[in-house]
């Protein structure tokens, strides 16, 4: 059995890398192998000749998995834009069918995964030969989402305009986390309390900067992966 969360945001350097390693951290340190996947890079940095994707070097050594950060993401580019047009300007078209192929052969290896996107919801992959954009590849995985939200000024917005565009494609959301949450700012404590009054959803974490480890219960964190 096999279970997976895909991880968005409400925009690009929210967080997501961060809070993805957070989670998986969590689950291998309540014991479960959990591992990590994302479907494509843009700004690796090379190192001794090598596009070395820096978000799964992140991660892996966030959780503790010592393995090569470039087998952990399909499609990595040096180029740091928007995966689509990376790809065309590397000369690369990406497809689906090496996504799904290379989450498959992850799920071999980890009873439970965490699939980190890019950027923010409407994230294009490829506009090109054939549209593909975020939604199109979390669908495709089979996954519910978890939505990484700031708390600070305008976050309302950003998160009830994600939450909607989520909902209108047909993808199940599991909750928010608020990442570089101030507990003691007023304006952040109304904000997280409207953002789950006008979307729904609930926040299941408030992570601090800085944080290194995820403040969430075991049951919680479980409930938020979908068998796959």
């Amino acid at each position: 059995m096999n279970k997976g969360i895909f991880i968005t945001a409400t925009g690009t350097d929210v967080g997501k890398t961060f809070i993805s390693a957070l989670i998986v951290k969590k689950m291998r340190d309540l014991g479960l192998n959990c591992g990590y996947y994302k479907p494509a890079l843009s700004g690796a940095e090379l190192k001794n000749g090598k596009l070395i994707p820096g978000d799964c070097e992140f991660v892996l050594k966030t959780a503790g998995i010592k393995d090569d950060p470039s087998k952990f993401a399909s499609y990595i580019f040096k180029t740091a834009v928007s995966p689509h047009l990376a790809a065309e300007i590397e000369g690369v078209s990406i497809k689906k069918e090496k996504i799904l192929k290379d989450f498959q052969d992850k799920k071999e290896d980890y009873n439970y995964l965490v699939v980190e996107g890019a950027g923010g919801i409407i994230c294009p992959f490829n506009l090109k030969d054939e549209q593909i954009i975020l939604p199109d590849i979390i669908k495709l995985l089979g996954l519910d989402v978890v939505i990484v939200s700031g708390a600070e000024l305008g976050s309302i917005n950003n998160a009830v305009l994600t939450v909607e565009y989520i909902k209108n494609c047909g993808i199940n959301i599991k909750g928010i986390i608020l990442n570089k949450y101030n507990e003691k700012d007023f304006m952040q404590r109304d904000n997280k309390k409207q953002i789950e009054r006008l979307t729904g959803v609930k926040v299941i974490a408030e992570v601090k900067e800085n944080d290194n480890d995820l403040n969430i219960e075991k049951e919680e964190i479980l409930s938020i992966f979908k068998e796959i």
